[in-house]
């Protein structure tokens, strides 16, 4: 299959690691690459261009849904400005930004569980995590208020999978009170 008019590398490298997520979410790291080229619209040929083997595609899926997170909490962490507490409140923003689409949330539960069982994957996983703390860490707030607001919007983000039981009021009210929690002035104010 040639490559289509008009798309760029990194349009089709992009199209691929799509693909890739839709379809390792759903059926899990055993997919054939054979699949994941169709699926996208790419010769087999065209995909091992892009990805020379299919634990280089494991890897590069990862990078690129742990930079996509990355890049938009800092995104936003820039858009506040300067101050305590900022990328802490972006963080919140970012993680709960899907919470209320049940749907999608469990496809990207789902992913990354199954991406997970990849060794180098959950190495790779582990630096990110690794990171995060450090970064939060010196975000300038106290380290137990990090500590809560992240493991609640990270929590808030895995409910779905057995049945949320909180409703987007509650979501809401929810990511509210973290932020609230995240902003030193406020600190401790709940509603």
């Amino acid at each position: 299959m040639a490559r289509t008019a008009g798309r760029s590398a990194e349009d089709t490298r992009r199209l691929i690691l799509e693909t890739a997520a839709h379809l390792i979410g759903r059926h899990g790291t055993a997919v054939p690459v054979s699949e994941i080229a169709q699926e996208a619209g790419v010769s087999k040929g065209g995909l091992l261009y892009h990805f020379a083997t299919k634990e280089a595609l494991l890897h590069a899926l990862a990078e690129h849904l742990i930079e996509q997170f990355r890049t938009e909490v800092h995104r936003r962490a820039e858009e506040e400005g300067p101050g305590p507490g900022r990328l802490v409140r972006a963080y919140i923003r970012v993680s709960l930004a899907e919470a209320g689409d049940h749907a999608r949330l469990r496809d990207s539960i789902a992913l990354a569980a199954k991406l997970m069982f990849e060794p180098e994957l959950e190495r790779l996983a582990q630096q990110d995590v690794d990171r995060w703390k450090e970064e939060l860490g010196q975000d300038g707030l106290d380290p137990s208020i990090v500590r809560l607001v992240v493991a609640a919007a990270d929590g808030s983000n895995s409910a779905p999978l057995w049945g949320a039981i909180l409703d987007e009021a509650d979501r809401l009210a929810l990511e509210e009170q973290l932020l609230a929690l995240a902003t030193p002035q406020r600190n401790g104010r709940l509603k």
